[in-house]
């Protein structure tokens, strides 16, 4: 027994640096990866349309947010239905601290960087408060709070005019594209390099995150509480934490896109965007972050969808607006429906079954 012990503190010892080798490494792949992405989409901004330059930027804004629920949803069995509230919140405060940036004079190119550290900062306290509260409850009544939170903060915008206008919303002055660019520079072209910039750091974070202990802990608590809280994990400090983290997630994905709408109303963020979120990142694959890559794309392809869909016939203007406030939630469930059925881990599940099964028929792979 005594050469057990003594043998022990070596082995412990070994332990440390391959841990540290591995997170290493993991960061390193990490990087990577996002300068290869960074690479190819300041690649295809120069050979894509203006039009689509606003795409993809929207696209990155709504992966920010996607990225975050499915770190709160499939990692930590959490149920969000309020995230659009969460986006709101990020959005007016970058809006409100670019909106007083402008009115005293002040100019440069880390103005907007600090308005969005201060739209997560801000968000992150907001979903702070409503996570600890929801870490007290499950099922349906963790559903309820966050329903409340999606209904309140849109209303507290109408409520408090003088300082949010209203339902006019608020502008959201961003100064054009650097004079060292040029004098003709696409502004699309200027927000997809930002959209994607704050969305890759996002990104690298989170995947770091979910690689971490900490993801374990939050996969720990999810599949079972009271294995995980005999396991010795603080089960609410982790679900706190996971929702502290979605947070700031959607609170960049809310001020990205009020950067690139360049303004905020309550309209913009209203119940139906939580529940296009929470049914992109089940299409997409619960629990990837890949996956949260397709629900995003989806949210953004979903209205040119719905207008193709809509001009294919021909109704009256009234029927017209009536199909085009309720079809996008039409076609959204039924696609979760046919992907359930399909594919019940989500397109990216699909495409990594896909992968397994024709690296199983690769000649030369069973020997």
């Amino acid at each position: 027994m005594s050469a057990t012990r003594a043998a022990a503190p070596p082995q412990r010892a070994a332990t440390g640096p391959r841990a540290d080798d591995r997170r290493g490494s993991t960061l390193l792949r990490h990087l990577a990866v996002a300068a290869v992405v960074a690479l190819l989409v300041l690649a295809a901004s120069y050979g894509l349309a203006p039009f689509r330059n606003f795409q993809l930027a929207t696209v990155a804004a709504y992966l920010c947010a996607t990225a975050g629920l499915t770190v709160l949803t499939g990692l930590n069995g959490q149920l969000s239905l309020g995230h659009g509230a969460l986006m709101a919140v990020g959005a007016y405060t970058v809006a409100l601290c670019q909106g007083a940036f402008a009115d005293q004079g002040m100019t440069g190119g880390w103005l907007l960087p600090l308005s969005l550290v201060a739209a997560v900062l801000v968000t992150v306290g907001v979903g702070a408060v409503v996570g600890t509260a929801a870490a007290r409850l499950r099922g349906p009544y963790l559903a309820g709070v966050t329903l409340a939170v999606a209904v309140v903060v849109p209303a507290l915008t109408v409520t408090f005019d003088d300082v949010f206008n209203g339902d006019q919303g608020l502008s959201v002055p961003v100064e054009p594209p650097p004079l060292a660019l040029g004098a003709y520079f696409p502004y699309e072209r200027w927000q997809l390099w930002i959209a994607t910039a704050a969305t890759l750091v996002a990104l690298v974070l989170l995947a770091n995150l979910v690689r971490s202990r900490y993801g374990r802990t939050f996969r720990a608590v999810r599949d079972d509480e009271v294995a995980a809280r005999l396991a010795g994990i603080h089960v609410a400090r982790t679900q706190v934490l996971a929702f502290v983290v979605s947070a700031a997630g959607a609170g960049l994905g809310g001020a990205l896109l009020a950067v690139l709408a360049q303004s905020v109303s309550p309209g913009a963020f209203s119940l139906t965007l939580s529940l296009f979120l929470l049914m992109a990142v089940v299409i997409g694959g619960l629990g990837r972050l890949a996956g949260a890559l397709w629900g995003a794309v989806l949210l953004v392809a979903l209205p040119d969808l719905t207008h193709s869909v809509t001009d294919l016939f021909t109704v009256s203007p009234a029927v017209a607006q009536r199909l085009e406030g309720n079809l996008p939630l039409a076609i959204f469930g039924i696609t979760l429906v046919v992907v359930m059925i399909a594919a019940p881990g989500g397109v990216q599940g699909l495409l990594s079954r896909l992968g397994r099964e024709l690296l199983a028929r690769w000649p030369g792979r069973r020997s």
